[in-house]
């Protein structure tokens, strides 16, 4: 799957630790896809209620966002855009030639209070030995700095693991010395794909405006890049989206059986 990016799309992705990717895929298709998360977010309000995943740090009675992981499960159309070669040749020049999923996370900012993300790094959430963990963001609406698109701080992954606020039980990162609004806006138009390091700072901020911002999460990893603790684990995992799993047949973490302590 060589040739995806160019020689100076790789050097801003090392330099930088993200970087997004224009006109991965056709307005048609992304609209044909998000009416499809549309109308799953409908379907899981009817079925289960609310499904509003503000974090703790900003949530109040305005903000919301619809939220459903493993998106995949859901949708067929998920399914084929995940596996697609137009997304997942790209994450081979990053990662290398196996690609493993780790989850999908479907994310709807709803117009005029879409829910800001603080900044933070999604290490915490699932650590791993060599930090190959890697985020794909795919736009089905336009992004723009007023809808809340993502902000990332250029370079930040360099900096390794850093504490969280002592009070988040999100993980963010203390919102006095790590504003939002200091951090780069990654603007996008539907079909783009943004792509950063899981160790990259970001965030996002309200959508203010009168349309909603419609996106996938997928993060992915190399196979042989295994988690230092179990922790966000989901059926999704272990699915091989490019190359084979060189552990050959190892079961996904969420499979195996949780060691009990004797007491």
């Amino acid at each position: 799957m060589a040739g995806y990016l160019t020689a100076e799309q790789k050097r801003f992705y090392q330099d930088n630790g993200y970087i997004v990717l224009r006109g991965v895929f056709p307005l048609d298709e992304m609209r044909a896809c998000r009416k499809d998360l549309h109308d799953l977010a409908a379907r899981l309000e009817a079925q289960r209620g609310d499904i509003n995943a503000t974090w703790p740090s900003v949530r109040d009675r305005s903000h919301r966002i619809q939220h459903c992981h493993d998106v995949q499960f859901q949708c067929a159309s998920m399914t084929r855009l995940i596996s697609d070669p137009r997304f997942v040749g790209p994450l081979t020049e990053i990662i290398g030639p196996n690609i493993q999923l780790h989850h999908t996370k479907m994310f709807i900012k709803p117009p005029e209070k879409g829910s800001p993300f603080p900044l933070h790094q999604d290490y915490p959430y699932f650590p791993h030995e060599r930090n190959t963990m890697t985020a794909a963001v795919i736009h089905f609406d336009d992004s723009t700095i007023q809808k809340g698109c993502v902000r990332v701080v250029p370079g930040s992954y360099k900096r390794g693991a850093l504490p969280p606020a002592d009070d988040a039980h999100d993980h963010s990162l203390p919102q006095d010395a790590f504003p939002i609004d200091s951090a780069t806006p990654c603007e996008a138009r539907a079909g783009d794909v943004l792509i950063f390091n899981y160790l990259t700072i970001h965030g996002s901020g309200v959508n203010l405006s009168d349309e909603p911002r419609t996106t996938l999460l997928v993060q992915v990893r190399d196979p042989e890049d295994l988690p230092t603790v179990r922790a966000h684990e989901s059926n999704g995992q272990g699915m091989m989206l490019a190359g084979y799993d060189p552990r050959g047949g190892v079961k996904p973490t969420w499979d195996r059986p949780v060691a009990v302590a004797a007491t």
